[in-house]
């Protein structure tokens, strides 16, 4: 089995819409990988205020006559083991990015990759006994690539077979996202996804 080379025609003839201006769409591929980061944040960084740190509040000694500064409880920040001033508190990362914008991303990548000749066709692509060395030896057939991207719909026994195989990685025309495209050295397109692929793009 070999793999067909993907250009723009044969995206075009795909219903698949490509971004073919250098210019255009780059601050929102940006924009996309910010989020994507963003939303993977966990955002639980906590400290406690002078309020939240266990301990007496009696004050440590009398206001006058010590010679000292005047100093409250034990939980002022200015002492080893107060509490934070302005310190990190739990809070949300998450982005929302517009569809258009999503949509102007995904175009753009597509484009790109396929003017660099890493979009290649092939009509399907399963593996059968469910094996990860015959997995590698199918994509292998395919692509000497060392970061491959495989979009499209796959059996059970094929998900399975290359679940271990970390260069590699499996992704449905509906879920792929810029970031995948833009990791992998070579991107394989299952004749099954380019109606799904030419309605994220439209």
């Amino acid at each position: 089995m070999s793999a067909k080379t993907l250009n723009l025609k044969d995206a075009a003839a795909a219903k698949i819409q490509v971004v073919d201006n250098a210019e255009k769409g780059n601050q929102a591929v940006h924009d996309l990988v910010v989020a994507y980061q963003a939303n993977r944040r966990a955002g639980t960084a906590c400290t406690k205020t002078r309020g939240e740190v266990r301990g007496s509040g009696k004050k440590i000694y009398r206001q006058k006559g010590t010679g000292n500064a005047r100093h409250g409880d034990r939980q002022a920040p200015i002492f080893v083991g107060g509490g934070v001033v302005f310190g990190p508190r739990p809070r949300d990362y998450s982005k929302n990015v517009p569809k258009s914008v999503r949509r102007l991303a995904l175009r753009k990548v597509l484009g790109e990759q396929i003017k660099a000749d890493a979009v290649f066709s092939v009509p399907s692509f399963e593996v059968a006994d469910g094996k990860t060395k015959s997995f590698i030896s199918a994509v292998k057939e395919l692509t000497d690539a060392k970061k491959v991207l495989i979009v499209g719909q796959f059996s059970e026994e094929t998900k399975r077979a290359g679940r271990n195989v970390q260069p590699v990685q499996l992704s449905s025309a509906s879920d792929v996202n810029i970031e995948q495209l833009l990791h992998a050295n070579a991107v394989i397109l299952l004749e099954d996804s380019f109606e799904t692929l030419a309605a994220r793009t439209a």
